[in-house]
């Protein structure tokens, strides 16, 4: 089992926001960073069998920022 599974959360081009999983195939997308919490839940719980389920969803969220010179 897992302890913890690392998600990289990044604003999506087309709006919202978009959720990867580091070292596994686990991928959603959502409108809000709350909606974006649950749905990488249920991916997880959908993605992992019951006796391998990480115990942590650990969230880095990457955000751009570009400032003039």
């Amino acid at each position: 089992m897992a302890r913890e599974i690392i998600f990289i959360v990044e604003e999506s081009p087309e709006g919202g926001y978009e959720a990867k999983a580091v070292g596994h195939s686990v991928f959603t997308e959502a409108e809000t960073l709350d909606e974006l919490r649950v749905r990488i839940q249920d991916a997880v719980r959908c993605h992992f069998e019951p006796a391998e389920m990480p115990s942590l969803i650990r969230l880095h969220q990457v955000r751009d920022e570009v400032i003039a010179a």
